[in-house]
C-alpha cells in the first residue's frame, strides 16, 4: 500500500493506495508544532483502525509519498520516514524530484509542491490544456497547457480566509458556518454573509478562469477546469465554468509522482 501525505496550511489529508484506487482518507489539522514522534502516534492511530493494515506503524505499507506548503511541518515528516518508516521507499517532492511536468515560471522553486503535484494529476487525468481551481486557505487557479506544461496560476484568498476576515474587521459581523443560504437576498446578516460568501465566489471562479482560459488557448471551451480542495463542494453548483471534480486530486498526482521516482531509487 502506498501512503500519501498532502500538507496543507490549515488541513493535512492523507490517503491510502492500493494499486490505482485510494481505499481509505483521513483530514486532521495542520499544526507546526507537532513533532516527528507526535505525528508517528497519529499515524498510527489512524492507520490502526483499516483492517489491510497491520497492529504495528509501518505494517502494509510500502511506500510513502509527501507534499508540504509549511516547512517546518515537512522538516518532521522527513524525521518520521526516517525513523519509523526506514526500510519504506519515500518521496518527498522538493526541487531535484521528477514530476514530468515542466514549470515555466521565473523561478519554478517558489512554486508550491501542491500546486505542481495538482498539475501532474490533471494532465493525466485529463490532458491539456487545463485549469485546476484549488479551494484551500487560498483558492488558487494553475494553468497548464496543451502540452503539459505549468504556465502559472492565480492566487486569491481562501473561503475561510475571508470569512474570518468579515467576522474580524465588521463592527456588527460575526463568524459565521459557511453553507448555502436559503436565497442570494439574505433576509437576515448571517444568510447575507452566506450569499456574499458562496454567490462571490462562485463568480470570482468564472470571471478569473474565463480570463485565464482565454490567455491558456485560442480555443478557451477546449479548457479542461477541475475543482478540487475541502471547500469545492461549496460552489461547485453555482459556477457555470467547472468541468470536474476530483476531490482526492493531490493525493493522485502524489501517487503519480511516486510512480515516477521510486525507480530511480
Amino acid at each position: 500500500m502506498l501512503l500519501t501525505i498532502d500538507v496543507g496550511n490549515t488541513h493535512t489529508v492523507l490517503g491510502l493506495f492500493d494499486g490505482d484506487e485510494i481505499v481509505e482518507h483521513w483530514r486532521i489539522s495542520t499544526d507546526a508544532r507537532r513533532t516527528a514522534d507526535e505525528l508517528a502516534v497519529l499515524l498510527q492511530g489512524l492507520m490502526g483502525m483499516h483492517p489491510l493494515l497491520g497492529d504495528e506503524l509501518g505494517d502494509g505499507i510500502d511506500g510513502i509519498a509527501i507534499c508540504a506548503t509549511v516547512p517546518s511541518v515537512l522538516h518532521e515528516l522527513r524525521e518520521v520516514t526516517r525513523r519509523y518508516y526506514g526500510d519504506v521507499p519515500a518521496i518527498l517532492v522538493e526541487p531535484g524530484v521528477k514530476t514530468g511536468v515542466p514549470i515555466l515560471m521565473d523561478n519554478p522553486k517558489e512554486v508550491g509542491a501542491d500546486r505542481i503535484i495538482n498539475a501532474v494529476a490533471a494532465v493525466e487525468l485529463y490532458g491539456g490544456p487545463a485549469i485546476v481551481v484549488d479551494f484551500g486557505t487560498a483558492t488558487t487557479f494553475d494553468a497548464v497547457s496543451a502540452r503539459g506544461e505549468y504556465v502559472g496560476g492565480v492566487i486569491s484568498p481562501g473561503i475561510e480566509i475571508s470569512v474570518e476576515a468579515l467576522g474580524v474587521r465588521g463592527a456588527q459581523l460575526r463568524k459565521i458556518e459557511v453553507a448555502r443560504p436559503r436565497s442570494v437576498i439574505g433576509k437576515n446578516t448571517v444568510e447575507a454573509m452566506q450569499s456574499g460568501v458562496i454567490y462571490g465566489f462562485a463568480g470570482q471562479v468564472d470571471g478569473v478562469v474565463n480570463r485565464m482560459a482565454r490567455e491558456l488557448s485560442e480555443e478557451p471551451e477546449d479548457v479542461t477546469v477541475i475543482a478540487t480542495g475541502g471547500l469545492a463542494p461549496l460552489v461547485l453548483g453555482e459556477s457555470s465554468v467547472i468541468d470536474e471534480h476530483e476531490p482526492w486530486l493531490t493525493l493522485i498526482g502524489l501517487r503519480l509522482v511516486y510512480e515516477r521516482n521510486v525507480s530511480r531509487m
